[in-house]
This record gives structure tokens, sequence and C-alpha cells, in this order.
């Protein structure tokens, strides 16, 4: 059972998403919580697996409750939610080291893969937010970094594409464990924190295409 803990201030919202949730074998929701101090003191108690965690929160902002969070569970993926459309906060999710990114205007089964994807390991992106990714990295600002093996980019080619770890691993020919061993070499080389960042970067750096589907 994927463990998840709800964010959100808006009570209906959060309430709605707990019964979604819920409606799903796998997946099961530990708490709900409605300020930054909420969400710390539930991820301490619950221990999820994944956050869905809306960006403005009447204590903090997006970023804050990332951190809080984190500290208090640092297993804890985090789906970041927003109902804005603001381009700027898909670039403080990839900062904050979330795993995912939502607008609140994408359908329910959207955000259910979301939670299913991030709880796996991997990174949860339409190829829109990827876009805005690129646009968002600034590599001048990176240290130098080692250049990406042949095997390496054909991964990391995948990931921008938004194949998961073990779809990488079936299309490659090898095992599970050897694409993660490549992906965290991409991530190390970029210094990135996340397979998110690895791919936004991958592409502004010209070591990926952009997605093709």
């Amino acid at each position: 059972m994927v463990r998840v803990l709800v964010v959100d201030d808006h009570r209906m919202f959060a309430e709605s998403l707990m019964r979604l949730l819920a409606d799903e074998d796998d997946i099961e929701v530990a708490a709900i919580a409605a300020t930054v101090e909420e969400a710390a003191s539930a991820a301490r108690e619950h221990h999820p697996d994944v956050v869905l965690l809306d960006y403005f929160l009447p204590d903090g902002d997006g970023a804050i409750a990332c951190e809080a969070v984190r500290e208090a569970n640092p297993d804890s993926k985090i789906v970041m939610m927003s109902a804005s459309g603001d381009e700027s906060l898909v670039g403080v999710a990839l900062d904050a080291g979330c795993s995912s990114f939502v607008t609140k205007d994408r359908t329910a089964q959207e955000l259910v893969d979301a939670v299913r994807t991030v709880s796996s390991g991997d990174t949860f992106f339409a190829a829109s937010s990827l876009m805005r990714l690129v646009q968002t990295a600034r590599a001048g600002e990176r240290g130098a970094s080692s250049p990406l093996t042949a095997r390496e980019r054909e991964v990391v080619q995948l990931m921008v594409d938004g194949y998961s770890t073990v779809d990488i691993a079936e299309k490659l020919e090898v095992s599970v464990n050897t694409v993660r061993n490549h992906t965290q070499n991409v991530l190390r080389k970029l210094d990135a924190h996340s397979r998110l960042e690895a791919a936004a970067i991958a592409v502004r750096l010209g070591y990926a295409r952009s997605p093709r589907r």
C-alpha cells in the first residue's frame, strides 16, 4: 500500500482527494493537513510514502513546506500541487527536490498516476512541464560536470521522453538495477537532485533532445 499525506488548506478539496485516492486498492490516505506545521507533524507521525502538497499554505509556501516535510520524514516523495498556472512554480518544485508538479486542472487519473509513479522512485511530469524546466534551468550556474557516456545519454533521453525505470530497462534489455545505477551516475554528473531536474538539464545542455512523446 502507498501511504499518502494530503496537505491543502481547502478542506473540501483535501477531502475530495482523500475520497478519490481511497477508491484505489493500492493507496491509502494516512492523514490530511492544512498548514506547514501540521504537514511536518503528520509526516513525522505517519511516515507517508507520498505527500501531495499544495504550494500555497497559510503559514508558508511550497519551498518552506517541502523543507519541513523532508526534515520530518526524509523518505517521503513530494508531489507539489498548485491551482496557479505560474510557470515559475515548476522551477520552485524542481529546486525543492519534488518528484512531480501537478496543476489542479489535471485529470484525477493523472494525479493517481503521479502518486504511483513517484512512490516507485520515478518522477512524473508532463512534456510541457519539462519544457518549462528547460527554460528555468540555468546551466551556467552549475559546476563543471563530467560528460555522459553513450549509455547514460540513452538513459537520460528515455527519461526525457517520460519512460519509467522499468520501461527503460525493458527497452535497453538490461536489469532495473543497471538502469538505476546509470540514473545515479547521470544525476551526479549533472549535479541534479532528481530525474526531473536531470532531464531538464540534459535538454538544456544538449545531451538529450526535447520530449518525443
